[in-house]
C-alpha cells in the first residue's frame, strides 16, 4: 500500500542542468503534456506562494509587522517564528498576526487561482508543504489535498499529548483585533484541553507534530490515487519546491520518472528550476516568473486567467 511515508525519497539526483530549451518552446511542450495527462499530480512548496505574493520579507513584512520590528528587530516572517518571545502573551501576540496576514485574511491568489483553472477538469491531487490554505481558497477541493506539514489555521497541544488539532481562525482574528504592543490580553492565551499544558501551531517542526484524522484521511487518499494512476499518462506538476526539504516532493517526484516512463515532469523554480540531465527527456524544467508562466501556460492552453 503506498503511504506518504513511503513516498518520500532522500536521494538526490547527480546530474543537475539548467535546460537550454527557449522559453517559447518549453511553454509549449508543457501545454502538450497537459492536455494529453490523464491525471495531473502537483507537488507545491514554498516557492508557489511566494510567486504568487505572499513574501515573508521586503516591504509586505515591514508594512504588517512595523511593531514587532521596533520591539524585538525581527528580520522577516520566517525567523521571526523562532524568536524566543519571552511570554505566551507575547508569543500568540505574533503567531496571530503571523496567521492572520498568511492564512485568513488573504483570498485565493491569481496564481493559485489561474491554476485550478488550468486544472479542474483534470483527475488532480496536490501534495503541499504550504500552510496556507491557498489551494482551497482557489477552489481545489478539500479531498484532493494533502497538505503535510500542517496548517496556519490549526493549533494542537504543544506536547502533542493527544493526536488533535483545533480551528483557531476565529480565535486568531480576535487576537488579531485586540492585540497591544505585541501582545494579547492573558485570558486569551490557549491551553491545551486535556493536559493543561501551553498551545502550539499545527506545524512540523518538532517531533511533537499532530497528525490528526483529518491528516490521516488525507494520506490514505493520496496513497489510493498515485498508484490508482502511476500507469496512465501522468504529469507530475512541481511548483517552487526548492533544496530545503526535497525528500518530501523534489527527490520523489524525479524517483517516480526514473521508474516511470511513462511520467512527465514539470518542474517550475525560479532559479532553481534544475533538471536531471539523464531525465531530460521526460522532464522539462522552466526557469522563469513563475506567476507569469502559469499565465502562459494558461494563455495556450485557452482557459481564463487573471492577470
Amino acid at each position: 500500500m503506498m503511504t506518504f511515508n513511503n513516498f518520500l525519497s532522500g536521494i538526490p539526483a547527480r546530474d543537475y542542468i539548467f535546460q537550454k530549451t527557449p522559453y517559447e518552446e518549453q511553454i509549449k511542450q508543457a501545454v502538450e503534456l497537459i492536455q494529453n495527462a490523464d491525471s495531473v499530480l502537483i507537488g507545491a512548496g514554498a516557492g508557489a506562494s511566494t510567486a504568487a505574493g505572499l513574501n515573508y520579507g521586503g516591504k509586505r513584512f515591514r508594512d504588517n509587522f512595523k511593531e514587532f520590528i521596533e520591539r524585538y528587530g525581527v528580520q522577516d516572517m520566517y525567523s521571526a517564528g523562532f524568536y524566543p518571545f519571552q511570554t505566551e502573551e507575547e508569543r500568540w501576540g505574533y503567531w496571530s498576526k503571523h496567521a492572520y496576514v498568511n492564512r485568513i485574511e488573504p483570498n485565493g491568489l491569481p496564481l493559485y487561482c489561474n491554476l485550478f483553472e488550468m486544472m479542474k477538469d483534470k483527475g488532480y491531487f496536490v501534495l503541499t508543504t504550504n500552510v496556507d490554505h491557498q489551494f482551497q481558497k482557489a477552489g481545489f477541493a478539500e479531498e484532493r489535498i494533502f497538505a503535510t506539514q500542517g496548517d496556519y489555521g490549526l493549533i494542537q497541544c504543544m506536547n502533542g499529548c493527544h493526536p488533535k488539532t483545533y480551528d483557531a481562525e476565529k480565535l486568531f482574528t480576535k487576537m488579531n483585533q485586540v492585540r497591544y504592543e505585541c501582545r494579547i490580553p492573558s485570558e486569551m492565551v490557549p491551553k491545551c484541553p486535556v493536559c493543561g499544558g501551553k498551545m502550539a501551531m499545527n506545524l512540523r517542526c518538532d517531533q511533537y507534530f499532530v497528525e490528526d484524522e483529518n491528516w490521516h484521511k488525507a494520506d490514505e487518499r493520496f496513497g489510493e490515487f498515485l498508484p490508482e494512476h502511476v500507469d496512465e499518462k501522468l504529469v507530475l506538476l512541481e511548483l517552487g519546491v526548492g533544496f530545503n526539504t526535497p525528500t518530501i516532493i523534489r527527490f520523489p517526484f524525479e524517483h517516480l520518472i526514473r521508474q516511470h516512463k511513462n511520467i512527465s515532469l514539470i518542474r517550475l523554480n525560479l532559479d532553481e528550476a534544475v533538471i536531471p540531465e539523464s531525465l531530460e527527456k521526460q522532464a522539462i524544467g522552466i526557469n522563469a516568473d513563475m506567476k507569469e508562466t502559469i499565465d502562459d501556460l494558461c494563455k495556450e492552453l485557452g482557459v481564463p486567467y487573471e492577470s
